[in-house]
């Protein structure tokens, strides 16, 4: 089958791999019809991670099952299906408490799984034609068949999901006031979520004018952060007290001023200033133990300069880590289905697989629009 191939920084190539295969008579084989390229992918993309050659990226993935083992139970070939970028098992103790973005099987020495990411499992990525899935009954989302809702249900797989994890970890509740970092497809998801949960307003911080552009067509207030200080911009139109809640979308690779030069805490310390006394931060931006490419040598190893003394002088509470994403799937799947939400506005591009190497090295640029890219083997 083909498949999208890590090669070395910058360079991804679709090539012929190895069907997958049952491994477990709980394992189906999934014909992928839309899979999507992350910002996550990015950092192994760009070389920023331990990724080593022929890895196969994509854990954003949904398809039909071609292939289901014998101790399946509660889905059958044919069935339309999309999985969370969570491998979990279903039932070890993280997994039971809801905690499926932790799991304590799937990947031995590591809390969590994902397909196709260096450091979370032996679980080859989706980016390609056919993909196993581990523990299906629990793993797999059943959709309606048919090919209604393609664009909105991938995004099921991750990052609507994670931008409405954003706002749990942030509590955000109807009438509080929103600060979001970041308009990539991860912080449109959260603001579009904060206004799904009832907030009143929604800031949202980028300089990428396409990005901000999407933000107030969803009813957001964009703040460019190349023409003057977003907390002082927020603060303005707050009168001076900040948002009550604050979310991170953008994490470890952050980028100040005009410049654009990397300072990995920028965002945190910005939310910390943001954010009115007593009030919370929902950290959903990826952030990592080591980073090769950061700027200084405490950020090589995930050791950022943040102000918690100011954190702490304000009471400000602060919740982080990756979704769990069949906490929030089923019900974000039923609002698609009866017309309440619509996530595919982040989608930029649809593309076919082989197209991958170009929209890699285009998203990477943040160039010609490109801010989600579904590709369809």
């Amino acid at each position: 089958m083909k498949a999208v191939v890590y090669k070395e920084p910058f360079k991804v190539a679709v090539e012929e791999v190895e069907d997958p295969k049952l491994q477990h008579p709980n394992d189906v084989i999934v014909k992928i019809t839309s899979t999507a390229i992350c910002g996550s992918d990015l950092h192994m993309y760009e070389g920023r991670t331990a990724a080593e050659p022929g890895i196969v990226f994509g854990h954003e993935n949904m398809g039909i099952i071609d292939q289901a083992g014998e101790g399946v139970t509660s889905l059958q070939t044919g069935d339309r299906v999309v999985m969370p970028f969570n491998v979990a098992c279903g039932f070890c103790k993280n997994c039971v408490a809801g905690y499926t973005g932790f799991c304590l099987t799937v990947n031995p020495g590591f809390a969590g799984g994902a397909y196709g990411y260096v450091a979370m499992g032996p679980y080859r990525g989706g980016q390609a034609e056919y993909l196993r899935v581990p523990y299906a009954d629990f793993n797999c989302l059943k959709l309606p068949p048919g090919t209604e809702h393609e664009t909105d249900f991938i995004l099921l797989a991750d990052i609507f999901p994670t931008g409405y994890h954003g706002c749990e970890l942030a509590g955000v509740s109807p009438g509080v006031s929103v600060a979001v970092y970041g308009a990539g497809p991860v912080g449109l998801m959260a603001a579009y979520s904060a206004l799904l949960r009832g907030a009143s307003k929604v800031f949202v911080v980028d300089r990428v004018p396409e990005r901000l552009q999407k933000a107030e067509e969803i009813g957001a207030v964009p703040i460019d952060f190349t023409a003057r200080s977003a907390v002082d911009q927020i603060k303005d139109q707050t009168a001076g007290e900040g948002t009550d809640t604050g979310v991170d979308a953008v994490g470890y690779q952050a980028r100040a001023g005009r410049e654009e030069r990397e300072e990995p805490a920028v965002v945190l310390n910005s939310l910390v200033d943001t954010v009115r006394a007593t009030g919370a931060l929902g950290v959903p931006g990826l952030y990592v133990p080591s980073d090769p490419g950061a700027p200084d040598e405490h950020a090589k190893r995930g050791m950022l300069l943040v102000s918690v003394g100011r954190l702490f002088e304000k009471g400000l509470r602060m919740g982080t880590g990756q979704c769990n994403v069949k906490r929030y799937n089923r019900q974000l799947r039923d609002l698609i289905i009866e017309g309440r939400t619509s996530p595919s506005f982040v989608v930029s591009h649809e593309l076919p697989l082989d197209q991958a190497p170009m929209a890699y090295e285009k998203f990477d640029k943040r160039i010609e629009g490109y801010t989600k890219v579904v590709l369809h083997p």
